[in-house]
């Protein structure tokens, strides 16, 4: 059994210096992304980026930007929270743990880990306080503990929401609480059979009357059979007093972050596609969630494209498909969402939406590993992505951060940036401002 591992594991080092890369002349992104021809092969292009070192480097900012890190020594942050008094809450952890099903997910499993922290999931959520804004905190503590891989988060009439990996729990808050011992009350439970994907995205609507939660699916393109999916791929809109919830959206494969857009009010989300179709297939996406709508998953992408794959088809539901309203590229994971308010930054950043791009392991030329930007006029996108953090790659396509969660805050007219490779939080801001530059060493 030993041997047969290490003969996986030195069969998937191998494999991750194969495969084909990508044609620079095919559009990615945008309001209608090229597809090109399906390119399956036995063994997928696997390839990500190995963890490095920042050794006193800072990710790259825009000109007339700083950035510094507000919190380090985290255990796998992933989404962010602003209270309404300024601190800011970091959701630590890791869930997950379905088995692998076929050869070749053992290993994508085994590539996958290659650019993943050593470190452990906190599974709990972390309080810091800057109460003067100037980018360095005054204190620091642990607000919950003992949590089940919570994700994302909702503050709404003095009760704080934590969507864990089985369920959305209710914690009574008090304005300055510093920590919560209470066990808090499960609010409603959420889809876990063997968690594929784990990771609950969550929102409140802008009246505050509910929230919504973004379910993954339980595999790829349905590999494991449609009866574990039952629920999954899907967005919930759930009744913040009540708990009663209703299904607003299907076949939206991993919706991994929602937002609501400030000027229609309307959620938005970034969803990762699936892989194993090509270096440039299929694309991740940013789309409003449409209430009744079917996004394809898994019989189709962007729309009607038949996944070939998908046994035994469903044409009546395909006939329903819509497409996307904008492409963020192939395989950068984008696991981030938040949007500019009261004007942003001002000038190219007024008005528009920050993505957190994890990045890519299903192409052989890196893609994501950044922080985006999005223009929106309107309430709707209206331009080509800009990138506005980089640098998390080094020369030697090692992976010194990895962006997750991306939150704007807008008295500060700062981003943070939850980096579960550094497990840091960055924060950028105008070079006016007063943040520390101080490099991670």
């Amino acid at each position: 059994m030993r041997m047969r591992l290490v003969s996986i594991a030195a069969l998937s080092l191998a494999l991750a210096g194969c495969g084909g890369s990508s044609d620079p002349e095919v559009q990615e992104t945008g309001a209608t992304p090229d597809l090109p021809e399906l390119d399956q092969s036995l063994i997928p292009s696997m390839h990500i980026a190995p963890p490095g070192e920042w050794n006193g480097d800072l990710p790259t900012v825009p000109e007339g930007f700083t950035i510094s890190i507000v919190a380090d020594d985290l255990r796998i942050p992933r989404q962010m929270l602003m209270l309404p008094n300024g601190d800011l809450l970091i959701a630590e952890g890791s869930g997950g743990g379905a088995p692998a099903l076929r050869p070749k997910d053992v290993l994508a499993g085994l590539i996958k880990a290659r650019g993943r922290s050593s470190v452990e999931g906190g599974d709990r959520i972390t309080l810091i306080r800057d109460a003067d804004g100037d980018g360095v905190p005054e204190l620091r503590t642990v607000l919950i503990d003992d949590l089940n891989a919570p994700y994302g988060m909702a503050f709404v009439d003095g009760n704080l929401y934590v969507a864990n990996q089985d369920a959305v729990m209710r914690f009574p808050y008090q304005e300055g609480q510093t920590e919560i011992t209470a066990p808090g009350e499960a609010l409603t439970p959420l889809p876990a059979e063997l968690n594929h994907h784990w990771t609950k995205a969550m929102t409140a609507s802008a009246d505050g009357r509910f929230l919504y939660v973004g379910i993954g699916s339980n595999s790829n393109a349905g590999e494991r059979g449609m009866a574990v999916e039952e629920e999954r791929a899907v967005v919930w809109e759930i009744d913040r007093e009540t708990g009663a919830r209703r299904t607003i959206a299907r076949g939206i494969r991993n919706p991994t972050a929602l937002a609501i857009e400030p000027t229609t009010n309307q959620l938005w989300s970034v969803v990762n596609e699936r892989d194993e179709l090509g270096p440039q297939l299929v694309p991740d996406y940013l789309t409003q969630v449409r209430d009744g709508a079917f996004y394809g998953w898994p019989y189709s992408y962007w729309g009607q494209n038949l996944d070939p794959r998908v046994r035994p088809q469903d044409p009546d539901l395909v006939a329903t498909a819509i497409a996307p309203d904008y492409a963020l590229g192939n395989h950068v994971a984008a696991l981030g969402l938040d949007f500019a308010v009261d004007g942003g930054f001002g000038g190219t950043f007024a008005s528009g939406a920050f993505i957190g791009e994890h990045g890519s392991w299903n192409r052989q030329d890196l893609s994501g590993y950044k922080v985006s930007w999005v223009p929106f006029t309107g309430g709707r996108p209206s331009g080509p992505p800009v990138d506005f953090v980089t640098g998390f790659l080094n020369d030697d396509d090692e992976a010194r951060g990895r962006p997750v969660g991306v939150l704007f805050d807008p008295r500060t007219r700062a981003l943070f940036i939850a980096d579960d490779m550094a497990n840091v939080v960055w924060r950028v801001a105008p070079t006016a401002s007063r943040g520390s530059q101080s490099p991670r060493e």
